[in-house]
């Protein structure tokens, strides 16, 4: 490339990037709409000895592509008391090892694999009439598109190794090891993707335009910067969740900080690691991971209670009473008044999803101080209910535009619904939970395990809801319709699996068949509630009949 196209280069080796971050992002969403819930139930299942939780935290990566993802799931199991915190940084620990493999994978060379991944994944997207060989599409068709931005870092930066400007600018960053790691650090954390930086780093050192001990440093920053990640987007979990965060944190950046001072100061040579530059940087990446897992998985406990003195919970007395978004002033202009609705039917469903996320618990111990929680939580629902209500009935009454009278209707029927769902959870599921614990009997193993199962499919759906009232997304929205269906064939087959087992004779599954026939009937209609937060934008689009979805649309 001619020294005086400085801007054409940038172009491309930007929009490269954008492509590599978009690309690996795409597989991610691709994955945790179509296999969500079995990712979750694979962490929550592998979760019983630290070695098998790390393995299923390092397979659940190696699917998503991205320890970030695996760190939020793991999380909210943490926080809804359904994982100990051990287990949940074991998770981690592992998942950031399956994000180093999966950066080796990805740099493989296999052009020819391109236009096969694109033809079989668009071939997905397009025609098939399920969700999960859509997403199978989708994530395909991501996979090719990182293979074909590599290839336009490749081509980008090719002519780069004569230009002595950018040589010497890399060269400097080979010597300063320490800018190199933060720029690696913000890079990643920018761009919300480590797996996204390493593959980026690697790329630029295997066309010889950053050096060796440079590539280095930065890809061990790129492991700093997505522990940050994590560890920004949870710092509203519960205090369990934040600490075993904070411990992952404290391990894979202190370690990048570490491995980096030990590689300065001892300056080993790195050519038992590969023979090309490349493949020494992306080997390090590898061996640090599976090298801070062997070393840091015997030691998750004294971390977290390190970690937990650095991280108290809140003093008692700190009690902000929460305002409420239903804004009497905004009544005058219709936008804003339904904004307001809006954010106050968002607050009551995160009220809604706080009640499911914690209920399960009950089922296998129960624990006075949570039912109270609970209680209170759907009290508060209620009021916000029969606010909102009359707020949108005033908005109804003052204005004659007949979108906002239909706006103002589809917003009232999602807060009956929110309010609904509360009232099954308090009145129902938590009536369940008590006279399981006062009778004195328990679920069959294989019980207990369908009703968490179900459960977090439907907590899941619920968080899915959310994000469709926020971004009113057509095709969340359709995905949480879709799901539905999948909803009420996986209810119909646990009551019949149920009465196999009463067949059976299992004196579990007799002691406690109506309670656990009801809570599935129970959760079913909460997760009814949160889907019909999708209809009203599906109608919109036409995607929604008369009768049933619309399996032309998407």
């Amino acid at each position: 490339m001619p020294e005086s196209s400085p801007l054409v280069f940038f172009l491309n080796v930007a929009g490269a990037a954008a492509l590599l971050i978009w690309a690996v992002r795409l597989v991610r969403t691709g994955v945790e709409r179509g296999w969500s819930v079995p990712l979750r139930r694979l962490l929550r299942r592998g979760a019983d000895k630290r070695l098998l939780a790390a393995l299923s935290g390092t397979g659940a990566a190696i699917v998503l592509q991205s320890s970030t993802a695996v760190a939020i799931l793991t999380a909210n199991f943490v926080a809804a008391g359904t994982l100990a915190a051990g287990a949940g940084l074991a998770i981690l620990l592992g998942a950031d090892l399956g994000s180093a493999i999966v950066a080796q994978i990805l740099l493989t060379r296999v052009d020819w694999l391109i236009p096969v991944l694109l033809l079989v994944g668009v071939g997905l997207f397009l025609k098939s009439g399920t969700r999960d060989f859509r997403m199978a599409g989708r994530v395909l068709i991501g996979l090719a598109l990182i293979f074909v931005s590599l290839s336009m870092i490749r081509n980008a930066t090719e002519p780069l190794r004569d230009s002595a400007g950018l040589v010497s600018a890399m060269q400097y960053l080979g010597g300063d090891p320490v800018t190199a790691f933060v720029i690696g650090a913000l890079f990643a954390w920018a761009v919300h993707s480590s797996v996204a930086a390493v593959l980026l780093f690697v790329t630029l050192s295997a066309q010889g335009v950053l050096p060796v001990t440079a590539g280095v440093a930065m890809v061990l920053g790129a492991n700093l910067g997505g522990a940050i990640i994590a560890y920004v987007l949870t710092l509203g979990s519960e205090i369990e969740a934040r600490r075993m965060i904070a411990a992952n944190l404290a391990l894979r950046g202190g370690g990048a900080a570490l491995a980096l001072l030990a590689l300065t100061l001892l300056a080993p040579p790195l050519d038992a690691l590969g023979a090309t530059p490349a493949r020494q940087v992306i080997n390090l990446h590898l061996a640090f991971n599976l090298a801070l897992l062997l070393v840091a998985l015997p030691l998750t406990g004294p971390v977290l209670r390190l970690v937990g003195r650095w991280i108290a919970p809140p003093p008692e007395t700190a009690n902000l009473t929460r305002i409420s978004a239903l804004d009497p002033t905004a009544l005058s202009q219709p936008d804003r008044a339904l904004a307001c609705a809006t954010r106050e039917i968002l607050q009551m469903g995160e009220g809604v999803e706080a009640m499911l996320r914690s209920v399960v618990g009950l089922y296998s111990a129960w624990d006075e101080p949570t039912a109270t929680a609970i209680r209170a939580k759907e009290t508060d629902i209620d009021r916000m209910h029969i606010a909102t209500k009359l707020y949108l009935a005033k908005l109804h009454r003052a204005s004659n535009d007949e979108d906002v009278v239909r706006r103002s209707l589809e917003l009232a029927d999602m807060a009956v619904n929110l309010e609904s769902a509360g009232n099954t959870i308090a009145d129902s599921m938590l009536s369940l939970a008590r006279r399981l614990d006062q009778s004195g009997t328990s679920f069959s193993e294989t019980g207990l395990g369908e009703i968490r199962d179900f459960h977090d499919r439907i907590l899941s759906n619920a968080q899915a809801g959310l994000n469709v009232l926020m971004t009113l997304n057509p095709d969340a929205a359709r995905a949480l319709v879709e799901e539905k269906d999948y909803v009420r064939d996986i209810e119909q087959r646990l009551q019949r699996s149920h009465l196999d087992r009463l067949k059976q004779g299992l004196t579990e599954s007799i002691d406690t068949s109506n309670i656990h026939q009801e809570t599935l009937r129970a959760l079913k209609q909460i997760n009814s509630a949160f889907t019909m937060i999708a209809y009203p934008i599906l109608s919109e689009t036409g995607d929604l009949l008369a009768s049933r979805l619309n399996r032309k649309g998407g």
